[in-house]
């Protein structure tokens, strides 16, 4: 009789629970095989279409996981769950979870906008919720950046949105903005001349507009020039090193003095 009854327990109980497993094994492996085939898909097409590439990480993301969510909800129907049993919980903590949530929703609202009203795209350099790098991609919920020193930076989408937005690509040309000190005695004029000279033969600077080297203001020193020229924002930094390697050789080739402030002693007789 007990073994009877123990192979009653399996057929009864074991056997169907083992089989919903594996069903449910087989349709998350099947499904995942599927959901990359339809989102492949789904690239090679807007692709094909010539689609901003923004648009296309965004349109697969968002497809990936309305896709994910319908297959654990198959799951869940095989594995005998009634999903509309969840309805009473979801709206018994509603409020739980639209507080919870409320920060998870706001990113994934501000991603949308992100995507419609493109202040960026995927490429651009820009600084943006205390970060400034190249955006790789433009997700759900999140923004990601690759900074100069070689950092990958995620930042949430609505704290992009609400925040100031500095884009470095959307213009042709950037300006660089440099000084150098020229000391008591050497003509501002002569010197302007030199550094145009020297500031001409850095590479990647734009013709159009031309640098711009003119005297920024007069003090204790001597006369502070500024040093002003125009790039592309990828070169920007490689202009702003060696621009400042042609104002130091042109202060060696003409050999000016180390600006230095001077001070007149004033002195008081006593009667």
């Amino acid at each position: 009789m007990p073994n009877i009854e123990a192979e009653q327990l399996v057929n009864m109980y074991l056997i169907p629970f083992g089989i919903k497993i594996l069903s449910a094994l087989a349709i998350w492996i099947i499904g995942g095989i599927v959901i990359g085939m339809l989102t492949n898909l789904l690239r090679r097409a807007m692709t094909l279409r010539k689609v901003d590439p923004t648009l296309i990480s965004y349109s697969e993301s968002s497809l990936r996981v309305a896709l994910r969510i319908a297959l654990v909800m198959a799951i869940l129907d095989v594995c005998g769950i009634q999903t509309t049993s969840f309805a009473a919980l979801i709206a018994a903590g509603g409020v739980a979870i639209g507080v919870a949530w409320s920060g998870l929703l706001s990113n994934f609202a501000a991603g949308i906008f992100l995507v419609i009203l493109r202040p960026f795209k995927v490429g651009d350099a820009i600084s943006a919720g205390g970060q400034t790098g190249e955006v790789t991609e433009i997700g759900l919920f999140s923004t990601t950046m690759t900074t100069g020193d070689n950092l990958r930076v995620y930042v949430g989408n609505s704290k992009i949105f609400s925040d100031n937005l500095v884009n470095y690509s959307s213009n042709p040309h950037r300006r660089v903005d440099l000084k150098c000190q020229i000391a008591n005695g050497v003509n501002p004029l002569e010197a302007i001349e030199v550094l145009k000279r020297h500031v001409a033969k850095v590479t990647n600077i734009t013709g159009t507009p031309e640098p711009t080297i003119e005297i920024l203001e007069f003090n204790a020193a001597g006369s502070l020039i500024t040093v002003r020229p125009y790039c592309n924002n990828k070169d920007y930094w490689q202009v702003y090193f060696d621009t400042n390697k042609a104002i130091a050789a042109a202060c060696a080739e003409a050999g000016w003095p180390v600006p230095a402030v001077h001070q007149v002693a004033i002195h008081q007789s006593h009667v």
